[in-house]
């Protein structure tokens, strides 16, 4: 059994549009609505959990379950940091949950191969993560001083779903908050306890909508997937 984690509980701040960004509208449907259709109709994913915030629940069942009919939707409360809301999500994963992937609810253009490639992975080599390669050289800067200039050829950008065997990410998030350590990604905290990672190849459309140039940019992808 395959389930999925997406996390829809932040505030998106950056946005400065009064409203959770996961609400806002890509070609006259939710960002969010987007995220879960693309995992709905994947044939290998067998249970959806979204988390969002207690109080937009409401919201949440009218605008996003209830106009795009979306079925056997489970639902878990954020908590205060995203470590926290997944952990609430990891909670309300089925007993019989083999395969676990986790994914940004803003983070709208997954597709099929990136869904597929991430489950198959996982069950070979128990942790995965998706990303891309960078474009830019990157500076290592302290104090306004460069002090390193790595390889590009050994950096990727991380992009999600991060995905895992169930066992496995449980016991990650048991042990990290056994030690009060909070990591920036799921991945952070599977190499916490010696797991290795395996990073596989995503896509430059794989974006995050985090700021309000992202809203074109985002429109720009759904609309050039139609042409194709």
């Amino acid at each position: 059994m395959n389930s999925v984690i997406i996390v829809a509980a932040g505030s998106g701040k950056r946005m400065n549009m009064g409203i959770n960004k996961q609400f806002i509208k890509l070609n006259k449907k939710e960002i969010i609505a987007h995220t879960i259709e693309a995992f709905y109709k994947n044939k290998n994913i067998d249970e959806i959990i979204v988390c969002i915030k207690k109080e937009e629940e409401e919201l949440f069942k009218k605008e996003i379950i209830d106009k795009n009919k979306f079925k056997n939707i489970k639902i878990a409360y954020g908590g205060k940091e995203r470590q926290d809301s997944i952990y609430n999500g990891l909670r309300k994963l089925s007993n019989e949950c083999n395969i676990v992937l986790i994914h940004d609810g803003a983070r709208p253009f997954v597709d099929d191969r990136i869904i597929n490639e991430s489950i198959s992975t996982a069950m070979e080599k128990k942790a995965v993560v998706v990303g891309t390669p960078v474009k830019d050289t990157i500076k290592i800067v302290n104090d306004g001083n460069i002090e390193g200039t790595p390889s590009r050829a050994t950096l990727w950008s991380a992009q999600t779903p991060q995905t895992f065997e169930y066992n496995l990410i449980i016991r990650a998030y048991d042990e990290a908050y056994k030690n009060n350590y909070y990591g920036t990604d799921d991945s952070m905290l599977v190499e916490n306890i010696g797991q290795k990672v395996t990073m596989i190849m995503g896509s430059y459309d794989n974006i995050k909508i985090t700021s309000p140039e992202d809203i074109g940019i985002g429109e720009q992808i759904l609309n050039s997937k139609k042409n194709r």
